[in-house]
């Protein structure tokens, strides 16, 4: 009787357990997503690198999928163990020689070989030739490159290709500095395009140099009327570790993430590359309301 007395208490208090054990294991099971935000930069309300992330961020967790998204600002941390079982990093910065990623290119190597999903966002998406661009070409399948990529203010008009991180996004036109003529990896291997449209002469009006044009982008654009692409999803071969990333290249104003087909393709991307599956409909996002826009906004001074 009392060893029967003592299993039913056991048997108890292991049920009176079960709730826990099954928090803890789903808190374990969710998708650590780290976002480097960039140091201040440009006049307000562009390049709002912090705000950007932490609206971003917070989005992903209060989406109801198992995500945990954290942010770090003024660029890549000191201490490295934010990163930690981290599934993706998203970096939102400004760019070439002063990217926060240029001195931690051999980090990132090692986080891709072990499967985590990296994505840039705008600025983000450049760094310089040689050994910085032929990392994100392995590591991002794409980015910009000086002398090749140009990066003027368009309207672009998007029409949707079927992909994972489109579901649940209708077509849609945006004002943004969309940079183009990417350089990507040789025959687009791995490479997907998930936002694709002609630009127009208007974007080539100024004269040729590192950013405004080049004799390349105005035979693609302006002679063989080439479609260009402005985001792109990236599956990894296991030569670097396979695993996924995307790279965007609009996120110049930071009022475009109050448009809900702008805001999910990115909030999409960065779901699929951490590993999860992007819902049917989407990632559940809320439109951000005008003063959750202005939060976390960089100290520049007034508009």
């Amino acid at each position: 009787m009392h060893l029967r007395n003592s299993l039913l208490a056991i048997a108890g208090a292991v049920t009176a357990l079960l709730p826990f054990a099954t928090v803890a294991k789903a808190e374990d099971a969710k998708k650590k997503i780290v976002f480097v935000a960039g140091r201040p930069s440009h006049p307000p309300g562009e390049h709002e690198h912090r705000a950007g992330c932490m609206l971003l961020a917070d989005q992903l967790n209060k989406s109801g999928l198992p995500v945990e998204a954290k942010v770090v600002d003024n660029g890549w941390p000191q201490d490295a163990s934010v990163f930690d079982g981290a599934s993706a990093i998203v970096i939102y910065s400004d760019g070439g020689g002063g990217h926060p990623a240029i001195k931690q290119l051999e980090a990132l190597k090692t986080f891709a070989k072990s499967g985590v999903g990296i994505g840039c966002i705008h600025y983000a998406v450049e760094i310089p030739k040689g050994e910085p661009g032929n990392t994100f070409l392995d590591l991002l399948g794409g980015y910009f490159e000086s002398d090749w990529s140009v990066n003027p203010h368009w309207n672009a008009s998007y029409t949707l290709p079927k992909h994972a991180v489109t579901r649940g996004i209708n077509n849609f036109s945006m004002l943004d500095e969309w940079y183009y003529h990417m350089r990507f990896r040789d025959k687009m291997a791995g490479v997907t395009p998930i936002l694709t449209a002609l630009p127009g002469p208007d974007t080539l009006t100024r004269k040729d140099g590192p950013h405004e044009g080049n004799p390349e982008v105005r035979a693609a654009v302006l002679e063989r009327k080439e479609p260009q692409h402005m985001m792109w999803v990236y599956e990894r071969p296991d030569a670097v570790g396979k695993g996924r990333s995307f790279g965007f290249t609009g996120g110049h104003f930071h009022k475009n993430w109050q448009n809900d087909d702008f805001r999910r393709v990115v909030l999409n991307s960065i779901v699929w590359i951490s590993g999860l599956e992007v819902p049917a409909k989407g990632v559940p996002s809320k439109t951000p309301t005008d003063a959750e826009m202005q939060a976390n906004l960089d100290p520049k001074g007034k508009k």
